[in-house]
């Protein structure tokens, strides 16, 4: 398995903190866009400051770019970064895509498809002619079809960020990562299965995917109080993250056993009970979601991803001493990885 992390870039010193990484042997760092400051930019300025570390969004908002501008921007990281970059997507929520950017929620499986499509042949350099559901390039008009100006690149690896079985079936079909989020390793088969049918779809296996978790990381003897505290955080996911009946999070913590849970914690967040709602998320979310505990626990937490079959994780840290944290992090792989592995 490889430790990546996530980090925003709003002050010097979060790239100072991406520098150690990449002295440490962190694989990746992943830079995530939601409503604040953008996804690519501080990759710009990280390529400039950066040699070894590969360079991701993590992620960007399907809808938010065209996706000839998705792939301009790509194309630009990539020739940047000497061939390190990322391109991590996800089709966000109805609240993020119409509240924040003005665009319609709609066909997002279809859009991801058509979007990595596009993405894909500008950047091998063809010309833009396609016809889909969504995208008809040029469309009826004075258009003409057209190549990019700049040489095409490398490949540039796409990932997917997906939690429902249709778009986890696509990720299987098309992409080269999957980006997963919100999972206990111990229902890992809610997310793998789908993928594998997907894979089977485009004719390749679920080891041709690199499979990654996002997980909060914490070195710990308090694990009840870390569990509970990040238990405690789902509270707003599950209440406020998607509009009734179309929160991704919560139709993914269902499939994994928790839908009685789920739907008490949406309705007392819904009724304004907000500190009742976060009581009632259960403990064991906060611990099996992420990596709490001292050394130990963490790596026999470690030992149950690696079974599971991910190869990559996007460790979430906070606190002024995270990059030891990364240290800690990394020896504790080192020495998972050290063993025989059990992965399915």
């Amino acid at each position: 398995m490889r430790v990546g992390v996530s980090t925003l870039i709003q002050s010097p010193d979060d790239v100072e903190f991406v520098i150690e990484c990449e002295r440490l042997g962190v694989d990746t760092v992943w830079v995530p866009e939601v409503w604040g400051y953008d996804a690519m930019t501080p990759l710009g300025l990280l390529a400039g400051k950066t040699s070894t570390i590969r360079l991701a969004t993590g992620i960007v908002q399907l809808g938010a770019r065209t996706p000839a501008m998705l792939a301009m921007q790509s194309m630009s990281l990539q020739m940047m970064s000497g061939g390190r970059f990322v391109l991590g997507v996800g089709s966000s929520g109805p609240r993020i895509m119409e509240g924040w950017h003005g665009v319609p929620f709609s066909k997002p499986v279809q859009l991801t498809r058509e979007t990595i499509d596009i993405v894909r042949m500008i950047a091998r350099g063809d010309r833009l002619e396609y016809e889909g559901e969504l995208f008809q390039l040029p469309p009826d008009g004075f258009g003409r079809s057209i190549r990019s100006l700049a040489p095409a690149c490398e490949p540039i690896p796409m990932y997917v960020a997906s939690l429902g079985p249709r778009n986890l079936e696509l990720t299987g079909e098309i992409a080269d990562g999957w980006l997963g989020n919100a999972m206990m390793p111990e229902a890992a088969e809610a997310f793998l299965e789908p993928l594998r049918v997907g894979c089977e779809r485009g004719g390749r296996s679920l080891a041709d995917l690199d499979l990654v978790m996002p997980v909060a990381v914490e070195f710990t003897d308090d694990v009840e109080e870390a569990s509970r505290r990040h238990a405690d955080g789902y509270a707003f996911t599950i209440g406020a993250m998607g509009a009734p009946g179309k929160n991704f999070y919560n139709r993914a913590f269902a499939a994994q056993g928790l839908g009685d849970d789920v739907a008490a914690v949406a309705e007392l967040w819904h009724a304004g009970k907000r500190d009742e709602a976060a009581a009632r998320v259960p403990i064991d979310l906060g611990f099996k979601t992420n990596l709490l505990g001292p050394a130990d626990t963490i790596k026999e937490r470690l030992r149950l991803y690696r079974s599971a079959g991910i190869t990559s994780l996007q460790a979430k840290l906070s606190g002024p001493h995270r990059i030891d944290i990364v240290a800690q992090l990394i020896d504790v792989m080192n020495e998972l990885n050290a063993e025989p592995s059990e992965m399915k």
